[in-house]
């Protein structure tokens, strides 16, 4: 009898929880399957060497021809795929490539070099990491000193999402140290191996009588990958909610946004400001943001190491 009572226990514990599997929801972000994408032909100045170079957006399958801004329309994704005019001169910078999976396909995130050369004379290399991020970037790029600045971050977001789904694949450069360089400067090492990462940010924004936009940072996420993987699918990471800076697995950077590290988005007055993160906000307050990014380096702008790749797939968000 106590067997069979024991026995009768476990039938309804597994009962309970298979409900509770059958209960949960997963909601895909738009075109967060990866399977569409834009097509862009940019040729680059003559003095560059006229090459046409194609860029790759996540949105309505479309094929775009010509040196024009991209408007992102209906897809909330942008990416480190821009188009820059400095001084007069078009070039173009690819670090996100669209790659067959099975019957659809995926995103590959990669961390290169983009050397530019003009008429043999000057030569300037830029270390590039590969991103895809909700938000646009403000195109064409006017200059190399304020990335965050070119950025719109975020998208209007008033849920509160307990995980980040998605399928990803890692292959580290194998570098013991990363690399710093931004063509302004000599290369320099940056101590620590190159990950790829994942940020998730909710925020409560509001703007004051000047146009300074702030924020309480609700519900938190960084992922940093320090090994290699084969496909890992239907990973599934929690989002934590409140002041997490108490928590034994807090890390400074999963901190507040501040200074340099700061992202940006538009104002009411069409300007592209700082979002000030000014504290943090609690489960029971309100959210009116989402900032999501995937990056194939974790060290900031023009700093990583030459070979990281990182591949994303169907990106969704579970309740």
């Amino acid at each position: 009898m106590a067997v069979k009572n024991r026995l009768s226990g476990l039938f309804i514990f597994l009962g309970i929880s298979m409900a509770l599997c059958a209960q949960r929801k997963t909601e895909a972000i738009r075109y967060g399957d990866l399977d569409q994408w834009v097509v862009r032909k940019i040729t680059e100045s003559a003095i560059i060497g006229k090459e046409t170079k194609t860029l790759y957006g996540v949105g309505p399958a479309d094929t775009i021809v010509g040196n024009k801004p991209f408007e992102p329309g209906a897809s909330p994704w942008g990416s480190s795929n821009v188009m820059a005019k400095v001084s007069g001169i078009t070039k173009a910078s690819v670090s996100v490539y669209p790659e067959r999976r099975e019957e659809g396909y995926c995103a590959r995130l990669e961390t290169g070099i983009e050397s530019i050369s003009a008429m043999g004379i000057i030569n300037v290399k830029v270390l590039v990491g590969g991103c895809l991020y909700l938000g646009r970037f403000q195109e064409p790029a006017k200059n190399s000193s304020e990335t965050w600045g070119q950025i719109v971050c975020g998208i209007p977001f008033r849920q509160k999402p307990t995980s980040l789904l998605f399928d990803y694949k890692v292959k580290r450069s194998g570098a013991p140290n990363r690399i710093r360089l931004s063509g302004l400067g000599k290369r320099s090492e940056v101590d620590g191996i190159d990950m790829p990462s994942v940020n998730l940010f909710l925020q409560k924004r509001w703007e004051d009588k000047e146009g300074n936009l702030y924020a309480k940072r609700i519900g938190t996420l960084v992922i940093r990958m320090d090994k290699n993987t084969d496909w890992v699918n239907d990973a599934d990471f929690t989002i934590l909610y409140g002041d997490i800076t108490k928590r034994g697995d807090y890390q400074a950077y999963m901190g507040l946004q501040l200074g340099e590290s700061a992202r940006y988005s538009l104002n009411s007055k069409g300007k592209n400001v700082p979002i000030q993160e000014v504290g943090w906000g609690t489960e029971d307050d309100e959210v009116t943001h989402m900032i999501l990014e995937f990056c194939s380096s974790h060290g900031g702008s023009y700093t990583g190491a030459p070979g990281n790749t990182f591949w994303v797939d169907n990106i969704r968000l579970g309740y």
